[in-house]
């Protein structure tokens, strides 16, 4: 004879898997049937979901709740999803206590819950709520997670969020003997310290085209000697970003809630910057590794990648950046993951002439030159130097001018033009139905549309690409770069100063020898 559980034996509540950014449902099933006592999870979990009875057990008991002398099974379903992470272990604990009717199983079933149970009942904070909170708003269920996590899964503000310090509180909350108030939504006040692009001496074409980059998110490359700011300049880029918008904010605090970066109580309207160095690996700039973790790239999606030594990162890295580049997008494809993140940066990227680094100074120029540059140059591929929109000679800064006071615009107002341009950009774009952002996402049709320059401007741009052999891909960025100049000067229509700016940029790279 086989005695089937009692259906009030039988509890389940809800909680995720992570799947790259898409927040997998995971219904947590839990029976207490008769047999030999023990507690099992099954359902493909990793070693920190089995842990979980251990904590969940200890939890209990320092709650002084005992368990039945009883078998206790907990289901992960639908069981061909791996499940990693220690989030599992606030679900895995409502569920048993509802099975126990120690909860109403209504209301752990309506609700959606993470956290991870430490062995005196406090919730620790986990990765993933934002992600969690998207997940609940879109089935309609209450959201239940630790209190480090509330300010950041409120922000989506698409369901109820309640956030306790422990697992006591959880369950006053849920048998209405002490109610929690829901989480409030938190946001990380922008820094004032920021690092003003004023404080550079000298350099004013570089500031220029570092205005035109943020203008439309245009990749940027930055050739000069040692000790010429090309450190300096791109470390004071995200001064003169505008902030992110709400959506731009929740498509990259996604990505951070998931690697752990959302550490101050709520997300950040500041646009990220990230500078990985140049012995990074590839899993680490493209994502991969141990679950197919988002790299560096996706980590500045919607802000700045800083790539400085550029020639010295390994050619295999240089060359996985091409297609994120153009695309947008990633897909780090594992034996058991394909995950596909968003990596819409802008690259800021900043060599030497040369190994040594003397190419351009006649006084300390190496015995090697010119073939010390080319070779260290040619490093970068022909492809991969076609991507950048701006090619940029940093010159060195005389002794003299490090006296001089502060010169040229602030950061602010820069910003304040970068702002005004990116304005123009978007209300083009959504007048024409179009999904693009800046000018650097324009192609094919739409970037005829909104770029085609006058008859002075067509010819110049004819001329210069029969001249200097531009690629199609070439001929197109300099039409999106005068783009965004002409918006900048606040031109309706793209002209001959315009396309003569953009060819300008375009065509440096390094110094002829």
């Amino acid at each position: 004879m086989f005695e089937a559980a009692s259906p009030e034996a039988l509890a389940l509540t809800h909680t995720v898997a992570f799947e790259g950014l898409e927040a997998r449902r995971v219904e947590v099933q839990c029976a207490v049937t008769s047999g030999l006592p023990g507690f099992a999870i099954v359902g493909l979990p990793d070693k920190a979901v089995s842990e979980a009875r251990e904590r969940v057990r200890t939890a209990l008991q320092a709650m002084a709740i005992a368990l039945p002398s009883r078998r206790i099974t907990v289901n992960l379903s639908p069981a061909d999803i791996p499940k990693e992470g220690s989030h599992f272990d606030l679900p895995i604990a409502l569920a048993l206590l509802a099975a126990l009717g120690i909860l109403p199983k209504e209301r752990v079933e309506e609700a959606l819950s993470l956290g991870e149970l430490s062995l005196n009942g406090r919730l620790v904070p986990v990765l993933g709520a934002l992600p969690a909170a998207l997940a609940a708003g879109e089935d309609n269920r209450t959201l239940l997670c630790p209190t480090g996590c509330g300010a950041e899964a409120a922000w989506v503000g698409a369901t109820p969020v309640f956030a306790a310090a422990s697992l006591g509180d959880l369950i006053a909350h849920l048998t209405d003997r002490a109610p929690l108030e829901p989480a409030a939504p938190g946001e990380v006040a922008a820094d004032p310290g920021e690092k003003c692009l004023s404080e550079v001496r000298g350099q004013e074409r570089a500031k220029r085209a570092m205005e035109i980059a943020a203008a439309g998110r245009h990749h940027l490359l930055m050739v000069g000697s040692p000790g010429s700011g090309k450190s300096m300049l791109a470390a004071r880029l995200p001064g003169i970003l505008p902030p992110l918008s709400a959506a731009e904010a929740l498509e990259t605090s996604m990505i951070h809630s998931l690697s752990g970066l959302l550490d101050e109580g709520g997300i950040s309207r500041t646009r990220p910057y990230r500078a990985p160095h140049h012995t990074a690996s590839m899993p680490a700039i493209v994502g991969g590794g141990r679950g197919a973790k988002p790299g560096e790239i996706s980590l500045a999606h919607n802000g700045v990648l800083f790539l400085d030594e550029f020639p010295e990162y390994p050619r295999a890295v240089l060359e996985t950046l091409r297609q994120p580049i153009e695309t947008g997008d990633v897909m780090v494809a594992r034996a058991n993951a394909h995950v596909t993140y968003p990596c819409r940066f802008l690259l800021i990227a900043a060599a030497n002439p040369c190994r040594c680094g003397n190419l351009y100074d006649a006084d300390a120029a190496c015995s090697r030159a010119p073939i010390c540059g080319q070779d260290y140059m040619g490093k970068i591929s022909g492809p991969l130097m076609d991507r950048f929109d701006l090619r940029l000679e940093v010159p060195p800064v005389a002794f003299s001018d490090l006296d001089l006071p502060a010169s040229g615009d602030t950061s602010a107002t820069i910003a304040a033009r970068v702002a005004l341009a990116r304005d123009v950009q978007a209300a083009r774009f959504s007048a024409l139905g179009a999904s693009a952002r800046v000018n650097a996402d324009a192609e094919g049709a739409l970037l005829d549309e909104i770029a085609t320059p006058d008859a002075e401007g067509k010819a110049m741009l004819l001329q210069a690409a029969e001249k200097f052999k531009l690629t199609a891909r070439g001929y197109h960025r300099v039409l999106r770069l005068a783009r965004t100049i002409a918006d900048l000067d606040g031109a309706t229509t793209v002209g001959l100063p315009h396309i003569a700016e953009a060819i300008g940029y375009r065509l440096v790279a390094v110094r002829e020898v």
